[in-house]
């Protein structure tokens, strides 16, 4: 208890401090104690929302820091937090609002606070894009994960297998993102799908860019090490996780809105979520978890694929963000269980990882 404690008491201290912002404003705003109980019960679900959506940005986000040097490390978990707190779940809607609007953001804070209907019906329609580019960005790293050469741990053995066979193929990831992209444009209206289609592009070229940018550093890195000199820079990893971590965001931002459409109530409530995401790496991280079930990133993974695929496709339906959630504690949950089940009949293998 007390390791998670050490691990979660800035979450818990900082949702504490949300929640008495929120009580504070629920009354200030209606002069009820009703309407505050009211705001209060919205910031806690979109706190347990969020949480839900993005426990498998937690472990990707492990997976990447754990290769990373312990300084960018770091930067991730002070600077890239409040990237993720305030660039997305604060600046993020009302950068869409003052773009769509074409008005300053101080008149799209304005709007927010005295007009939250029109500020919920232009964020919203603002979504062909965002799922365009969201949905591309997150079925890549989905797939590229189990499209890796080197891979020789297999969750669901048949089917990952049949896709490590193709694995050498260059870019075979691109080439199915981009025929489902294709495939949903069709059921789009001709309105929708140029934008539809050039967001998912530019989700595509920023996923190949922030790795580009990545290997030229290691090349670099690898130069200077060559050298005699030991400099390690993360930058390419801590961009990734960035942009990673704002097209998990998108889902969550607009999912909100089905609770209120008052900014203020939508960033407590998400920030508090994003704060206990950080702190579900940390965990992740300094814990060694994923280590100690092989199977967790496979179904983290999954469900990232499976989150990509949704956005994509709600460019044209609509999907409720709690199957959405639902669908992804499921494969992960799955996927811890099987770890712990291949623990117990390979007690060996599960002492060398805690190793």
């Amino acid at each position: 208890m007390e390791t998670l404690l050490r691990y979660y008491a800035f979450s818990l201290g900082f949702t504490a401090v949300c929640l008495g912002l929120g009580a504070w404003y629920g009354y200030a705003s209606t002069g009820t104690i009703t309407g505050m109980l009211s705001v209060l019960w919205i910031v806690i679900v979109l706190s347990i929302l969020e949480v839900s959506l993005s426990f498998d940005n937690a472990v990707v986000n492990a997976t990447v820091l754990r290769e990373m040097d312990p300084v960018w490390q770091q930067r991730f978990l002070t600077i890239g937090i409040l990237i993720a707190v305030f660039g997305m779940r604060i600046i993020f809607p009302i950068a869409i609002v003052a773009i769509a609007a074409n008005v300053g953001p101080v008149e799209a804070v304005s709007l927010s606070l005295n007009d939250p209907e029109e500020y919920e019906r232009i964020v919203e329609g603002a979504h062909i894009g965002i799922a365009g580019f969201g949905g591309a960005f997150l079925a890549m790293v989905g797939l590229a994960f189990f499209f890796d050469h080197d891979k020789d741990v297999h969750w669901i053995g048949v089917l990952e297998r049949a896709i490590n066979k193709f694995s050498n193929v260059p870019a075979v990831e691109i080439g199915l993102v981009l025929t489902l992209v294709y495939f949903v444009s069709t059921a789009l209206p001709d309105a929708d799908k140029i934008t539809f289609l050039t967001a998912a592009i530019l989700g595509l070229v920023t996923y190949i860019a922030v790795h580009a940018l990545g290997a030229i550093i290691e090349q670099r890195e690898a130069r200077k090490k060559a050298a005699g000199e030991i400099v390690r820079s993360g930058l390419g990893g801590f961009l990734y996780l960035e942009v990673l971590d704002a097209s998990f965001s998108f889902d969550g931002v607009i999912g909100a809105f089905a609770l209120s459409n008052n900014m203020i109530i939508i960033a407590l409530g998400l920030s508090v979520g994003a704060m206990f995401v950080r702190s579900m790496t940390i965990h992740l991280v300094r814990q060694g978890t994923l280590a100690q079930y092989r199977y967790l990133e496979h179904g983290a993974f999954w469900a990232i694929i499976v989150l990509g695929i949704i956005m994509l496709l709600s460019a044209r339906y609509h999907i409720p963000e709690t199957i959405t959630g639902l669908i992804g504690a499921l494969l992960i949950g799955v996927s811890f269980w099987w770890s712990v089940r291949y623990n117990r009949r390979h007690p060996e293998d599960a002492m060398h990882s805690a190793d």
